[in-house]
Order: structure tokens, then sequence, then C-alpha cells
């Protein structure tokens, strides 16, 4: 019974780590242009559980993209030094939108391995009880 279960953990680790990732891949999209804001990042790391690895995927800590801020040249913006620069957010809008793709089709791809095993966990079922 333990075979059929780890499967389904395997998939839903995938798809909560990816949720994970799509959602600090929203929160970066949506502050493009909010002056000093930081790309958030997360990596993934095996899951160990009473000591040992379980093969399930699971979100690090987020990070903050330690890249320097682009200075941007704007007297008006009340955020601006005396120079007339104030800082301006790190997130590069093309490799978020990039992120959230391949974020998203993985969670899919996990979802349908997920469905796939309990489908045929059913099957088998089904048979066991003929």
């Amino acid at each position: 019974m333990t075979d059929r279960v780890t499967p389904l953990r395997l998939a839903a680790s995938g798809m909560r780590a990816q949720s994970e990732r799509l959602r600090h891949s929203a929160e970066n999209i949506a502050n493009t242009d909010t002056p000093g804001y930081r790309r958030k990042l997360v990596t993934f790391e095996e899951a160990v559980r009473f000591g040992r690895p379980s093969g399930e995927v699971q979100a690090s800590r987020t990070r903050l993209d330690q890249r320097e801020l682009p200075r941007i040249h704007d007297p008006s913006h009340p955020m601006a030094d005396q120079d007339g620069y104030y800082l301006g957010s790190n997130v590069d809008l093309v490799v978020e939108i990039a992120d959230s793709r391949e974020a998203s089709r993985s969670y899919e791809a996990n979802l349908r391995m997920f469905e796939q095993t309990r489908q045929m966990g059913s099957a088998l079922m089904d048979l066991l009880r003929r």
C-alpha cells in the first residue's frame, strides 16, 4: 500500500514546490515597477523525513536577488535623491514570464502524474474486487 502512496506524495510535493515558485514569480511581476524592490528567488531541495531523504521536493527558504538595483533618473520622483536618481527594481519581466510559464508547465506535469497514479490505483482496486 505504501508503494501506491509514494508516487502520489512525490507528485504532490512537486505541485507544492511549483506553486510556491509561481507565487514568487507573480509577486515579482506585480512589483516590477516598485522602487527598491528586490526579486524573490526560490530553489528546490530534497525533503528529509526522519533523517533520511524521502525523494520528495520542497521549496527552500526565499532569497532576495542580490544584483544591483538600477539607478533611474527622474528628478520629479518623490524618492529621488539630490541628484535626481532613485533605485528601481531588479526584476526582469521577460525572465519572470519565462519562469512562471516553466513553473506552470511543471505543475501541470506533476498534476498529470498524480491523476494517472490515482487512476491506476483505482483500476487495480477494480480488478481485485472481481
